[in-house]
């Protein structure tokens, strides 16, 4: 059995100010072809950095090696659900119809189309496309923004995430604060509030979660790649917003996505997760539902009496 190492050499810069350089350093990667995305979050993570700014790859050699003893080896992977069920009847965002689901053609019916033995079912589905857990589009805010079919893959999947977590604070507003320390660009970045505890109940909409806009504008400042949210809405729909949508106007206007309505964001670790939120391709519309989760890896001892790696609620 073999285990994968990464050599490094790079530069990290600050937030704060001031700058680190590391020489040769040797960090355990999941796979030698490892993208430099994933490179950078695993020097800082292995380092313990925080207030990163940027991470500068110089050079970067990996290898692999013969495992000798019991340390972990290349990591294994655990998918986690972050979409709320569908189902006929349900509520996704008050005062929005919900989806009815219904057949098209029963298993009963169709038994004279086919040779005996043989039989289907076709099902229907009418709904909008805020249903359940969604992605928006530029479309979704402007007329002529991206729709559907025109999103890249690029913005939906197997994207490096970041966690903010601000779930048990007691506040509603995620800011700038809360941004400002992390890494995010290229990545996708998810709003843990536990604001998806109310879901399916009348306090869902009331009072919920939401990002600011000065830290949508922080995230387009710094390249996020998607932003996510297990909350109502990515922005404050109270009276006292006046209306205004700041978080949308921002991150849509600058062509990153947005996923609402997300779940189980405390299974996710701050770092590490790579997010995929994919819809179907379909042109002149601006949002619909996707099936969003996460790839987390994880670690087994090579006795497989135990496996280690970070486990929900670790920080």
């Amino acid at each position: 059995m073999q285990q994968y190492q990464a050599e490094l050499t790079a530069d990290v810069t600050f937030t704060t100010g001031g700058s680190l350089r590391t020489r040769s350093l040797r960090v355990d990667v999941p796979r030698l072809d490892v993208t430099s995305a994933d490179l950078a979050m695993i020097l800082v993570g292995s380092l313990g950095l925080r207030n990163v700014e940027r991470v500068e790859l110089i050079e970067v050699r990996t290898f692999a090696e013969p495992v000798i003893a019991g340390p972990p080896g290349p990591p294994r992977l655990r998918f986690v659900e972050l979409s709320h069920v569908i189902a006929d009847g349900m509520s996704t965002y008050p005062g929005i119809a919900p989806p009815v689901i219904s057949a098209h053609l029963t298993w009963e019916d169709s038994r004279p189309r086919y040779a005996q033995g043989t039989e289907f079912s076709l099902d229907r589905i009418e709904m909008i496309g805020q249903t359940g857990t969604y992605l928006d589009t530029p479309r979704h805010r402007y007329d002529g923004g991206i729709d559907l079919a025109g999103m890249p893959l690029e913005r939906l999947a197997d994207l490096p995430a970041v966690v903010v977590r601000t779930a048990g604070s007691g506040r509603r507003a995620v800011t700038e604060d809360d941004i400002a320390p992390l890494t995010v660009a290229g990545h996708a970045v998810l709003l843990h509030t536990g604001g998806d505890q109310n879901w399916d109940t009348p306090e869902y909409g009331l009072d919920a979660p939401y990002l600011t806009g000065a830290a949508a504008t922080l995230l387009v400042e710094r390249g996020a790649a998607l932003v996510g949210i297990d909350s109502v809405n990515l922005d404050d729909t109270t009276v006292a917003s006046g209306g205004e949508r700041p978080a949308h106007t921002v991150l849509l206007a600058a062509g990153i996505p947005i996923v609402e309505h997300l779940t189980g964001l405390e299974n996710l670790p701050p770092h590490g997760a790579r997010f995929t939120a994919a819809p179907p391709r379909i042109v002149a519309f601006g949002t619909f539902p996707v099936r969003a989760y996460a790839q987390v890896p994880f670690y087994e001892a090579h006795d497989h009496s135990r496996s280690a790696g970070w486990m929900p609620g670790a920080s």
